[in-house]
């Protein structure tokens, strides 16, 4: 063919078609991107690819060769609530802890206690899973995941701490996660020396990492082949307990050993506290579902389905391990042997393989979301020096420096720890994440109700018809915020990472313009299970629970907390208020102590008002015209209409 006469034809044909109507990007997005040039009318039918001597033009026409197309993302990727939501959560919450660490709870806290241990530690995180759903009902969900959570209802400045904090949990749970499979992998070749483990989890580490650069398409993918052995491993391990011959460990259901297996038998210095912590790292992952908030089509109602519905089939697979162990193996295996699940399975092979899948999946899911906590902070630039750690790769913005930082902290302790060192380290940030979530939903409700009474009290305000002179109502509202605050609760500010700014939605108009950023409950199957009070129970759980569960870590954890809060105000004092930041508690806690005792707090200004004597007439005039634009501003020598009705006060 002759390349002249082929590139000469393909430009007649460009000028013939140039015509209303003909959208050769929108032919371009029906085809999947390949085109074959050289037969212009079947170019938006589709499914036709450059090849040959067109290939040459291919680049030039903007379109993409099949071998990048197949292998790379060239344009976003959004997911649902089920292969999106319910699969990252459900791959995250049945980890290597379930298999290796079951057992070995029950032996120590007996059946009773340990399923007293799986609903109280799923009772702690759903209570954290629902404020999150309240608080995307109450508010609009961005990117960003659980700093968006936090820093947009509590502001900049406590969701950069905590979202630090959260990260470094992620990071040494998915070093914890990736270590069982390390742990798993040396026993299978026969070597009982502690670095080939290490060594096994680092380059599964580093394989993880190389998955999540190429594209949230392509976890996404992996996530539902792992998901599919893991649950196959799950049904592997139930059929092995009905079909597996007893042995010297292993009863069966109808060997008695569940009147021995019902009790606690706590050794080695372990309680009921600490035994939780060893297990509730487990549930930490129901969170990543959330944190993939800027790849999903509806965060709002995506989040909350697939949230509920993975924690409810991770709570039936807990408590199923947790029975079928207590019910069939001796007490002393329990204990001793962390890979009994694998002794009694039907198939052997398919629950290691489920076992190494659980191990990994939970670490794919903390190298997919934590970067992408950390890419989120860094672009909003709330800790100075993290500018670079917001670079993103690609269409869907893969945050690749993120990546590597939280990988160098989990190779970090996946040298240092084991897993039963490194379940309590990964607790206190969890607790301390989901204790923040917790009041976030609480501050937002009570916030709301502020923002009601505001709209109650100044209703009559905001009817008359006020004359405003050298520019319109809505630029006045724009220069003075004020003047609708008792609308709006603080002003929106979009975040660098919002969606609607990165694709270029958003006019400037929008940008700047105040919105209503705290609204009322939805009328949704789950919306009254959010509850403000039982997330401020949450918070008092979760605090205490950190005590229990290791007093040390606690304290060095919430000094940590500390310190960052006052590096982050002292480097940054400019950051962004919370959509909660009217809310105080101590004030709302003074106000509801003197309500308890029977005083009756003023919650709003005093006003002085001249005495009106029975013997002299008064009469009311209005002189001037309240300016709205100076409303702020002190009073000297002015006189208002006012409507009030008397308050006996008791002196």
């Amino acid at each position: 063919m002759d390349l002249t006469n082929s590139r000469r034809d393909l430009d007649t044909d460009t000028f013939r078609n140039d015509e209303p109507g003909y959208d050769r990007a929108r032919m371009r997005r029906q085809s999947g991107g390949f085109v074959d040039l050289g037969n212009e009318s079947q170019y938006g039918t589709g499914g036709h690819q450059a090849s040959g001597a067109n290939e040459i033009f291919a680049d030039i026409q903007g379109d993409v060769p099949w071998w990048k197309s197949n292998f790379f993302i060239s344009q976003p990727v959004l997911f649902g609530t089920w292969d999106g939501v319910f699969t990252s959560c459900l791959i995250n919450i049945f980890g290597v802890i379930v298999f290796l660490r079951s057992g070995w709870m029950v032996g120590q806290a007996g059946l009773v206690n340990a399923i007293l241990i799986v609903i109280f530690t799923v009772f702690v995180a759903l209570i954290s899973v629902l404020s999150a759903v309240g608080i995307c009902e109450r508010c609009r969900i961005e990117s960003g995941g659980v700093y968006f959570l936090l820093g947009h209802t509590l502001g900049s400045r406590m969701g950069g701490t905590l979202g630090m904090v959260y990260c470094f949990g992620q990071a040494v749970g998915c070093a914890l996660n990736v270590f069982g499979f390390g742990e798993s992998m040396a026993n299978l070749i026969g070597s009982d020396n502690t670095w080939a483990a290490r060594g096994f989890a680092i380059a599964a580490v580093l394989l993880l990492g190389v998955i999540n650069v190429a594209g949230v398409k392509w976890v996404i993918k992996l996530q539902f082949v792992l998901l599919l052995i893991i649950l196959l491993a799950a049904l592997d391990f139930f059929v092995g307990s009905l079909t597996t011959i007893p042995t010297a460990e292993f009863k069966g259901w109808l060997g008695g050993t569940i009147a021995n297996n019902t009790w606690a038998n706590y050794q080695d210095g372990y309680t009921w506290f600490k035994c939780f912590g060893v297990f509730f790292p487990t549930i930490t992952g129901i969170l990543a579902g959330i944190n993939m908030s800027g790849d999903l089509r509806n965060p709002s109602i995506n989040i909350p389905n697939g949230s509920l519905a993975a924690i409810s089939t991770g709570t039936f697979l807990y408590l199923m391990f947790v029975i079928t162990l207590a019910a069939t193996v001796t007490r002393e295996a329990l204990l001793k042997n962390f890979s009994i699940t694998a002794d009694i399975s039907a198939v052997t092979i398919l629950l290691l393989a489920g076992l190494y899948v659980s191990s990994m999946s939970s670490c794919l899911g903390a190298m997919y979301g934590t970067p992408r906590v950390l890419q989120s902070i860094a672009n909003e630039k709330v800790i100075p020096g993290l500018d670079v750690l917001g670079h993103g790769r690609g269409p869907n913005k893969v945050p690749v420096y993120s990546m590597i930082v939280v990988a160098v902290v989990t190779v970090t302790f996946i040298i240092i720890g084991d897993i039963n060192k490194l379940a309590p380290i990964v607790t206190m940030p969890f607790l301390i994440t989901y204790a923040s979530i917790d009041y976030s939903y609480f501050a937002l409700a009570q916030t709301f109700d502020l923002q009601h009474k505001r709209e109650m009290r100044f209703q009559g305000h905001m009817q008359r018809d006020t004359q405003v002179y050298g520019a319109t109502g809505s630029d006045l509202d724009l220069l003075f915020p004020e003047r609708i605050r008792h609308k709006n609760v603080g002003d929106f500010t979009p975040s660098p990472t919002d969606s609607a700014i990165m694709n270029g939605r958003m006019t400037n108009g929008d940008a700047n313009r105040p919105s209503v950023n705290v609204h009322s409950k939805n009328k949704n199957w789950y919306s009254h299970l959010c509850n403000r009070w039982l997330s401020l129970a949450g918070v008092a759980i979760k605090i205490l629970l950190m005590f229990l569960v290791h007093w040390v870590y606690a304290l060095g954890c919430l000094s940590i907390l500390w310190l960052l809060w006052l590096y982050i105000g002292a480097a940054n004092p400019a950051v962004k208020p919370g959509r909660a930041s009217d809310f105080r508690f101590f004030h709302w806690l003074k106000i509801s102590f003197l309500q308890a005792i029977g005083k009756r707090p003023l919650e709003y200004e005093q006003l002085v008002v001249t005495p009106v004597h029975a013997d002299i007439s008064v009469e009311q005039e209005r002189l001037n015209d309240d300016n709205e634009d100076f409303a702020s501003r002190r009073r000297y020598h002015q006189s208002t209409a006012l409507q009030s009705h008397l308050v006996s006060v008791e002196t």
